[in-house]
């Protein structure tokens, strides 16, 4: 008959040696568990690229983190049940009722230190590394546990939905613009990221959810030539411009006939005279619509991404913009486009283009009327609303309920607004000062 000295011994060792292996499984899930969800799909998206399988398929299982996150819970839940069970046992053979005690205060020490905090850090500190090495027992995990995950999540949602909550499955797709420009933000804040690049990539985001009506110039400051016009003064007119290619309209302004190049029309001058020997006045047969491309309209209500895309296939740089009965309201380039995202592009023929803001030695801002807010923040680092209007003075018109005169000053959003100047009813130039 065996001794009962040595059989305990014997049970209480191969059960402690059970417990360890559970405690390493549920390290093992804990670990898991952070690494998939803390590892950057972009990091492991480059790393795939470059021919790494555990990156794809850290890839493919997080495509449906729901069903991830639920076999993981699901493996580490049993285990640590188990773990905690068979402890209670050994625990209470040994030293009686107040074993449970005993047991409870050991587990939860070594599930604490050895089943989440080591592993968790580890994973955190190595995610995409973590994440690749344990795809491929974490894919077989799920495949084993889908079936009783998916029960689980249906009674999941079923329980939600009684509360008012619906699960969105393409909720982590839309906030991926969220959580780059959230990235964007902290690491500008910390001093990671360069403010320039910051702008440059929420620029590029923003294309999307932009229309051309808030960018284009306004037909108030479109320069346009007057196809009835003798053809020195358009020839005058056209060299003293600093664009290179005009709207031209016949009878009234609202009237484009077309839009003529800079180029086209001394090449076609050019050659009506008969070359450096030919005869000047022969441009009084001159006809400018001959030379002249056809106009390019645009409804203002086009997204600034669809129309630079629009500007890329037509191989074109010009487009004149309507509203919704067909009137004229202003123009855009790719240029205004490109402008959004690297910023003001000036050469010579604009200098005075990138002094749209000036700031004063009193923490005044000497600002243009027409600046839209939005490069007004991106020059400046505020955060002023353009939900409501699209340029500083159409958001001073706006708080102010008025059009307001020369002198005014107003408070809001924490800025004061001095209107300096106005031009009939347009503000053209403003005085701005953060409120302390």
């Amino acid at each position: 008959m065996d001794d009962p000295t040595s059989t305990l011994d014997a049970a209480f060792w191969m059960t402690s040696g059970v417990i360890l292996m559970l405690l390493v499984m549920s390290g093992f899930f804990s670990g898991s568990e952070t690494a998939l969800t803390a590892a950057s799909r972009g990091k492991l998206r480059a790393q795939a690229d470059k021919g790494s399988r555990g990156a794809e398929r850290a890839l493919k299982i997080t495509e449906d983190n729901e069903r991830l996150i639920g076999s993981v819970l699901l493996g580490n839940n049993l285990v640590n049940i188990l773990a905690t069970s068979l402890a209670t046992a050994i625990f209470t053979r040994a030293f009686g009722e107040s074993g449970v005690a005993l047991a409870t205060l050991v587990m939860t020490i070594l599930v604490l230190v050895f089943a989440e905090v080591l592993p968790k850090t580890y994973a955190i500190t190595n995610s995409e590394t973590a994440a690749s090495l344990v795809s491929r027992p974490i894919s077989l995990v799920v495949t084993v546990f889908s079936p009783i995950v998916a029960a689980v999540r249906l009674l999941v949602r079923g329980v939600l939905r009684l509360f008012g909550v619906q699960i969105d499955p393409d909720s982590h797709i839309m906030a991926v613009r969220e959580e780059i420009a959230g990235a964007l933000q902290l690491g500008h804040s910390e001093g990671v990221v360069e403010k320039e690049d910051r702008d440059r990539i929420l620029g590029a985001l923003d294309l999307g959810d932009r229309t051309v009506e808030e960018i284009m110039l306004h037909r108030s400051g479109i320069e346009m030539i007057n196809a009835d016009d003798e053809p020195q003064a358009i020839l005058e007119q056209c060299l003293k411009s600093n664009h290179t290619r005009l709207p031209v309209y016949r009878g009234e302004q609202e009237n484009i006939t077309g839009v003529i190049h800079a180029k086209d029309l001394l090449r076609a001058m050019y050659k009506v005279i008969g070359g450096p020997e030919g005869d000047a006045a022969a441009l009084k047969t001159f006809d400018i619509g001959e030379v002249a491309m056809p106009p390019y309209f645009v409804p203002e209500t086009t997204t600034l991404d669809d129309q630079m895309r629009q500007f890329l296939r037509m191989r074109t740089h010009f487009a004149l913009v309507v509203d919704e009965y067909g009137s004229l309201q202003g123009l855009i380039t790719l240029e205004d486009i490109l402008e959004e995202i690297v910023g003001e592009i000036t050469d010579e023929f604009d200098p005075d283009g990138d002094h749209q803001v000036n700031r004063g030695e009193d923490g005044h801002y000497l600002v243009d009327g027409a600046m839209t807010i939005r490069d007004l923040n991106r020059a400046t680092d505020w955060n002023l609303p353009d939900d409501e209007a699209n340029t500083v003075a159409g958001l001073v018109i706006h708080e102010a309920q008025m059009i307001p005169t020369s002198g005014q000053v107003f408070s809001f959003h924490g800025f004061r607004f001095e209107v300096q100047d106005r031009e009939g009813n347009r503000i053209t130039a403003l005085r701005i000062k953060a409120l302390e």
